[in-house]
């Protein structure tokens, strides 16, 4: 009797453990801060996103802290600041013993099935197709918007990132174990080439026809001009590549148009996949994490792309949603500032998993829930290549100040980014701030030394 009763606790308390939740995260690649209804953004039609928003957590102040495409999907995985995973270019692969402790990995020998969609983006030979229990990337650096499927129709990028998670879902939901579902789409992201271009879907191309988008404020030229002058030449990329893309006001239109359509596009794929989670009947034991992997600037400072520490490069959108969302959080704005390097620790702690000690981030849901203290500022670096074509920055963000410091010429840049939201006047040769410098330059010391 006392076994009979003691194996009917057990079975009771297994029964009342909380079921592990679904994941999906979702990463637009070049998406910056403000491409999106629920950011404010007054043009851009994103409402399935903006419905994600409204029912989890909208992260007002989300950054990355390497604007480029391969640190920071890497920083994403690993959940690791640039100077510790040490993926700094469009060649290098994860090592194996790194790779085991990506949350993937963490989570497939936690029991989870993992897939993966859309452009991988970190080494080119060696993506690990072979951890994943569905896998649905070319093994390229780059794909291309107009993909030929196996029935040789073309089809465009996002297109096919939908139907890859339509058969991703069919074939894992509603299995015992749980699933992880990452996607990375290459929208809106330019398509590489001379000039660059932006293939969108035939039936987006009339959206934002009649609108007029307004330049931003520093598109003026006197932006461009107060910008030193090892930075301040063509042999530049963000110069090279707003050229024949934003150097004047019909091209600016054009392009943003463009860049809108294909968020709009992504927004699209985000609507189909959360009507069929409600199909399948898993939307409420499903957790939706949308981020992008890093900023994009439209002409601001004269330039095109990321990299550099102005707030268009770095800020990125980022939801927490998904009826697995505690209730107490859904419909939550959060000012907190949260980074790409949170990513992994928080889809660990919602599968229960634990976090490893090399993880630099943090859980954002323990944060918002004030179990963390907390973050005051990190640190940004961007390294890659090097003048002239991509000068090499490091710096300090926090909450209202940015410094930023181009390590290959002394040139530093102090921003109050809540006066001067636009970064337009560069306090760094003020006598007024000299303390303020001083003590961003020790925190910035400090900084480097603590991320590696």
């Amino acid at each position: 009797m006392i076994i009979t009763l003691a194996l009917a606790c057990t079975f009771t308390a297994l029964a009342q453990q909380p079921k592990r939740p679904n994941i999906i995260f979702l990463l637009t690649d070049d998406h910056r801060w403000d491409a999106l209804g629920a950011m404010g953004n007054k043009i851009i039609q994103t409402p399935h996103l903006d419905a994600l928003a409204k029912r989890g957590i909208l992260f007002r102040n989300a950054h990355v802290t390497t604007a480029i495409c391969m640190v920071s999907r890497a920083s994403l995985l690993s959940g690791q600041y640039m100077s510790r995973h040490g993926i700094n270019d469009f060649g290098t692969d994860f090592k194996p013993e790194a790779l085991a402790q990506t949350y993937p990995a963490l989570l497939k020998k936690a029991g989870y099935k993992i897939g993966f969609v859309g452009k991988f983006g970190i080494g080119v030979k060696n993506q690990p197709d072979t951890l994943f229990d569905y896998w649905a990337a070319k093994k390229e650096g780059q794909p291309q918007y107009e993909l030929v499927n196996a029935s040789g129709r073309t089809i465009h990028h996002t297109d096919s990132v939908g139907k890859d998670i339509a058969q991703f879902l069919e074939r894992f939901a509603g299995r015992e174990a749980p699933f992880c579902l990452s996607v990375s789409f290459k929208a809106p992201h330019e398509l590489d080439g001379n000039p660059p271009q932006y293939p969108v879907q035939e039936r987006f191309k009339p959206l934002y026809e009649n609108v007029t988008i307004p330049d931003p404020v520093t598109a003026a030229p006197q932006y461009w001009d107060s910008l030193p002058a090892f930075f301040r030449t063509d042999q530049n990329i963000g110069r090279d590549r707003w050229k024949p893309l934003l150097s004047t006001p019909v091209l600016r239109q054009q392009t943003t148009r463009d860049y809108y359509r294909l968020i709009s596009g992504v927004d699209e794929v985000v609507g189909n996949m959360v009507a069929r989670l409600k199909n399948l009947k898993i939307d409420q034991n499903t957790i939706i994490i949308f981020m992008g992997d890093n900023g994009f600037s439209l002409g601001e400072h004269g330039l095109e792309g990321k990299w550099f520490g102005f707030e268009e490069s770095i800020r990125v959108p980022l939801i927490i949603s998904g009826g697995a969302l505690p209730k107490s959080l859904q419909g939550k704005s959060s000012s907190q500032l949260a980074l790409n390097i949170d990513i992994a620790p928080t889809i660990l702690s919602f599968a229960g998993v634990r976090v490893p000690s090399a993880i630099q981030g943090y859980d954002l849901l323990a944060a918002e829930q004030k179990k963390l203290p907390a973050r005051k500022d990190f640190f940004y670096e961007h390294t890659y290549l090097g003048s002239p074509r991509l000068p090499k920055v490091e710096g300090v963000v926090s909450g209202d100040l940015k410094y930023m410091h181009y390590t290959e010429h002394g040139y530093e840049e102090l921003y109050d980014t809540v006066k001067d939201p636009h970064e337009t006047v560069n306090l760094a040769k003020r006598p007024s701030e000299k303390p303020t410098l001083e003590k961003l330059r020790k925190r910035y010391e400090v900084l480097k030394k603590e991320v590696k």
